[in-house]
């Protein structure tokens, strides 16, 4: 019978959906661990428990090289051979030795400092330029383009940095500045607005925080004084990063904390609505006026978050660079997954730490914003010296940052929050597309936090200790991959939108050479998105073998779907699936869960069964 037909013939499959007998399972596995302890010449020792209660591990088979088994003993289950491999056997930004050479521009990528500057005097000055007041740049407030209509006995138009720079300086001259001071200078450059803005949060913060900690009637001065450097920082335009263009942007962290600053003071113009005809409607809000009102909680901590960093960059000038990254997949580069004959990577699974502390230096990984999961508490989040640092991924909104100025307080919110250079991104970067990332390099993280959503709580200042490469950016590198939001469960099993996933993940994952770091990710897209925890891991998996990248997963405190994982991954490693083939079992699960409407089998188990020595279909 041929594979197709099988696939699409559920009841020639009624049998595969029945559970293995367990002994011959059990004997299976312990055959085969025998097989690849004489292959590897393995030596069976007493391994010390890691300090977080997960399972010994070792390298994975695929690009990686050599299979190392190694047994782990979970409570309440016998004991099973693992070929994950631990958090050190990745390969983080440190250990990559990838050759930058000076700093340069071209027409995909715009440096807003002084290349010549810094490659001869590593100095931070702003690129010499001029104002583009055009659709394909960010209209900046200090445009001579811009202008703003006085109401009164006959209406008028002034430049709008003039009223800008007025109520700002009258700001900035001041010791101390209050919450009304401050909504009136806002209202003065916005005024269309002035019945439906709101200041109540930030007036309620305020209020509500202890003296000794209370700094915010002097720190409003400071981040006007900010703002107003905006011409002096900025001499250039900053192009948008349009959807459908591969594009780069490298700016100082002293012009993005002076562009934050006007974002603070709601001082872009035409970018305070996303109605389906307003211009920036394919774009995140920037300025700030969202995050000011409707008090809540949330919108406390936020803010408590937000106005350290502004703390921190008006004491201490930073003395960094920083690069955001549009990507696109081309046609030429989408992937007829049927015919990837990758072996699978190297494997990290873990139910403790996090992406952000754990995942240091690698590429870290980051999805929607509606993804529900347990709170982590994290003091040391993104950055342990003895840590390895992979990629981030950033389960991102396709609009990225998410909810960051309004009241969404998960993964990415949180991760803009402590590293708020992020939130620049918004000011240029158009809605993700389906074959889109956004790659972020040398953002800094100022704060600590704990919780998530709801018990979100600011924690403190956080001292970044990262080293920095030959541009000067921190080595922290962040992708953000949005998910598809699924509003039934069951339409993700479906080949069209698995192809979207792993084209969107290969996207994020692809590197530039073999000196990419690995990838720190999870459980991108599932709770509020309705992913499959399972399918999105297995996804995540095939576009790292792909990209040859390893793979840290964290499963946030889910230690069933810790175990799962790894030994489905074992399972799959010790029968040879490379890629294609994986991709087959997804079709082939797919296909049977349309056929049989109501019924339905974790997709774990279905491959387990498929797989098992008296029903291998392949």
């Amino acid at each position: 019978m041929s594979r197709d037909q099988h696939r699409n013939d559920s009841s020639q499959m009624k049998s595969v959906l029945q559970p293995e007998d367990p002994d011959d399972s059990s004997q299976t596995d312990t055959a085969d661990k025998r097989q690849h302890d004489k292959a590897n010449n393995y030596k069976p020792k007493q391994e010390e428990d890691d300090g977080m209660n997960q399972a010994c591990c070792s390298s994975s088979s695929g690009a990686s090289g050599a299979i190392d088994v190694r047994c782990r003993q979970v409570e309440g289950r016998e004991e099973v051979p693992s070929f994950c491999c631990p958090l050190q056997d990745l390969k983080a930004l440190p250990q990559c030795d990838i050759k930058l050479g000076q700093l340069t521009f071209s027409n995909t990528h715009t440096v807003l400092v002084d290349v010549a500057a810094f490659n001869s005097r590593a100095e931070l000055l702003a690129q010499e330029g001029r104002d583009m007041w055009h659709s394909n740049f960010v209209k900046m407030p200090c445009s001579q383009s811009s202008f703003i209509v006085k109401s009164g006995m006959s209406k008028t138009q002034v430049q709008r940095w003039d009223v800008i720079w007025k109520q700002l300086q009258a700001l900035s001259k001041k010791s101390k500045v209050d919450v009304e001071h401050v909504q009136e200078a806002i209202m003065k450059y916005n005024p269309k607005y002035k019945a439906e803005w709101s200041f109540d949060a930030l007036a309620t913060l305020v209020k509500c925080v202890p003296k000794q900690e209370n700094y915010f009637s002097s720190l409003f001065p400071k981040i006007a004084a900010l703002a107003l450097k905006l011409p002096h920082y900025v001499k250039k335009g900053i192009p948008l990063l349009r959807s459908g263009q591969t594009a780069a942007i490298t700016l100082s962290q002293a012009q993005i904390a002076c562009l934050l600053a006007n974002a603070f003071f709601c001082t872009f113009p035409h970018r305070n609505t996303t109605k389906p005809n307003s211009e920036y409607h394919s774009y995140p809000t920037i300025n700030f006026i969202s995050l000011f009102g409707k008090w809540s909680q949330r919108k406390k901590e936020k803010l408590r978050a937000v106005m350290h960093y502004f703390r921190e960059v008006t004491e201490t000038t930073p003395r960094g660079l920083v690069t955001f990254q549009r990507c696109c997949l081309t046609d030429a580069h989408r992937l007829d997954w049927k015919s990837c004959k990758e072996s699978l990577p190297k494997l990290h699974v873990t139910s403790s730490g996090s992406i952000e502390t754990e995942g240091t230096g690698l590429l870290q990984v980051r999805t929607d914003p509606k993804r529900r999961s347990p709170a982590v508490s994290v003091q040391n989040f993104c950055v342990c010296v003895c840590v390895c640092v992979c990629v981030q991924v950033d389960f991102a909104a396709s609009q990225i940052g998410g909810g960051v100025l309004g009241s969404g307080l998960l993964q990415e919110e949180i991760l803009f929050l402590m590293n708020p250079e992020l939130i620049v991104s918004r000011l240029f970067t158009e809605r993700l597309a389906d074959n889109e990332c956004v790659l972020i390099t040398g953002s800094q993280q100022f704060s600590c936090y704990s919780g998530f959503g709801d018990t979100f709580e600011w924690a403190g200042p956080y001292r970044d200790n990262l080293e920095r490469d030959n541009w000067c950016r921190l080595k922290r590198q962040i992708v953000a991959i949005d998910a598809l939001h699924f509003r039934y469960r069951n339409d993700q099993y479906n080949k069209s939108k698995i192809n979207r996933e792993l084209n969107k993940a290969y996207c994020g994952f692809k590197g530039h050479g073999d000196n990419s770091p690995d990838i720190a990710t999870g459980k991108w897209g599932c709770g509020a998105f309705n992913g499959d925890p399972e399918l999105k891991a297995l996804i995540q998996l095939m576009a790292a073998a792909k990209a040859r990248r390893g793979l840290a997963f964290f499963t946030f405190r889910d230690e069933n779907l810790k175990c799962d994982l790894e030994k489905i991954y074992t399972l799959l490693v010790r029968k040879g699936i490379t890629v294609d083939k994986l991709y087959g079992l997804l079709e082939d699960y797919c296909a049977i869960l349309q056929a049989q409407r109501g019924d339905h089998m974790d997709l774990f188990k279905f491959i387990e069964n498929v797989l098992g020595p008296s029903r291998s279909h392949l």
